[in-house]
């Protein structure tokens, strides 16, 4: 968007990249009073640029991932949870300070 480009509430409702974000940009211009309505409108402009203005670099991310290919299946811990309160000793002890 050029700085002779003008947001409306159409464009920026193209601009949005999910359902979601769309209907929330409409209930904020349908809810909010209209003195209000210059401030919002231009935090949703300027949402709409920073996605705009990340394109390039989510599309060079996409290209490299589909190029590297899926990632290893990703290591988790195992939950030890029964192991910690094992070992704490009997529920009646655990807390007691030293006191």
């Amino acid at each position: 968007m050029t700085a002779r480009d003008t947001w409306t509430v159409d464009r920026l409702h193209h601009a949005l990249p999910h359902s979601a974000s769309r209907q929330q940009l409409l209930a904020d211009v349908n809810l909010t009073p209209i003195d209000e309505l210059p401030a919002v409108l231009d935090r949703w402009a300027a949402a709409a640029e920073t996605l705009q203005a990340a394109a390039s670099v989510i599309e060079i991310a996409r290209a490299n991932a589909k190029a590297i290919g899926p990632l290893p299946d990703a290591v988790t811990a195992e939950d030890r949870t029964a192991d910690v309160l094992r070992d704490a000793g009997p529920r009646d002890q655990r807390g007691q300070g030293a006191a």
